[in-house]
């Protein structure tokens, strides 16, 4: 994405860029590096991002947005393009709302920004997890043990709906619909009884129907949201308890967010970054690029960021045709 603007920022428009570190900590601090087309050159495969990332939230912090402002200026940047998720471009909207001009991108591997059929990242995430789990049915079926996958989403499960769609998973929860533990027992039951071993995909913010089973609770960080972990192991212990057979859980965690991205990512990426700084050129601010059917359009910020965009109960439901 940051390859795309640049290249076309200054090969088109003549436009100079410098590159913020660490997400908001940059220009709440001021630390900045050159953006030229040299600084962008064999990107393109690699993971993550350039410039760093943090939890860092300016709408928190004293005086943040004044601060944020301040350094813009003393940059000389006109205009600022912000790649990230719900909390980093919620942040894009206040500031907006305050007069920065803002263009967001939405770069998540959550895939949970409203206003766009994708994030990307998202795609990466979840052959990453694929990958996984083709690796765990091997050798679930081998020592005839359940093998839990558990996988990153918060409030949405796009991930683990997609990746145990495509791993062929045997069960999938989501924290889009709370489970029913002593279902998901039957359905372990009873892919054994096909002398096959149960692969569950779990997502990382999924949980049982109150009451079912005790959850740990997590210290919150800069944007208010809980860290979580831990539901794979407290449903392995739960299956074990109740059904008597074996469990084990694996957890992929930030293995998702590393690596090589895929094909589809890389062109995504890359055409978000082109619209991106047409956006900027065209000085429409206060909106996010956004991937509709096969285009890029834009958005506004406000209508990217008002609600998590989450898993759909139909979308769900055609999972649940292959459970047990």
């Amino acid at each position: 994405m940051i390859r795309a603007v640049v290249r076309k920022g200054v090969g088109v428009y003549g436009h100079e860029f410098v590159g913020f570190c660490d997400g908001w900590r940059g220009p709440l601090e001021g630390e900045t590096v050159p953006l030229d087309i040299q600084a962008v050159r064999g990107i393109l495969p690699r993971g993550g991002t350039i410039l760093g990332s943090s939890r860092t939230n300016p709408l928190k912090i004293e005086g943040g947005v004044e601060k944020i402002k301040g350094n813009l200026a003393e940059a000389g940047v006109d205009a600022l393009i912000a790649i990230g998720g719900e909390d980093t471009l919620g942040v894009a909207k206040q500031l907006f709302d305050q007069g920065v001009k803002v263009v967001g991108v939405p770069k998540t591997i959550d895939n949970d920004l409203n206003a766009t059929d994708y994030t990307f990242g998202f795609d990466t995430a979840v052959n990453i997890a694929v990958e996984a789990i083709d690796r765990l049915h091997t050798t679930a079926e081998s020592h005839h043990r359940a093998l839990i996958c558990e996988v990153m989403g918060r409030h949405a499960g796009w991930i683990a709906l997609h990746a145990g769609m495509a791993g062929g998973a045997n069960v999938i929860l989501i924290p889009e619909k709370p489970f029913d533990i002593d279902r998901v027992c039957a359905y372990v039951e009873s892919r054994f009884q096909t002398r096959y071993a149960p692969i569950i995909v779990v997502a990382e913010g999924a949980h049982p129907i109150e009451g079912q089973m005790t959850l740990q609770a997590g210290e919150l960080d800069a944007f208010g949201h809980v860290r979580l972990g831990g539901i794979g192991e407290m449903l392995a212990k739960e299956i074990e308890k109740r059904t008597g057979k074996e469990a084990r859980t694996t957890v992929l965690g930030h293995i998702q967010r590393g690596g090589t991205p895929t094909a589809f990512d890389r062109v995504l990426a890359t055409r978000f970054g082109l619209q991106a700084i047409d956006a900027v050129h065209d000085g429409e601010f206060g909106v996010m690029v956004a991937l509709r059917g096969t285009d890029i359009v834009r958005a506004g910020l406000g209508e990217a960021t008002k609600e998590l965009k989450t898993v759909p109960v139909g979308r769900y439901e055609e999972a649940e045709v292959f459970f047990g």
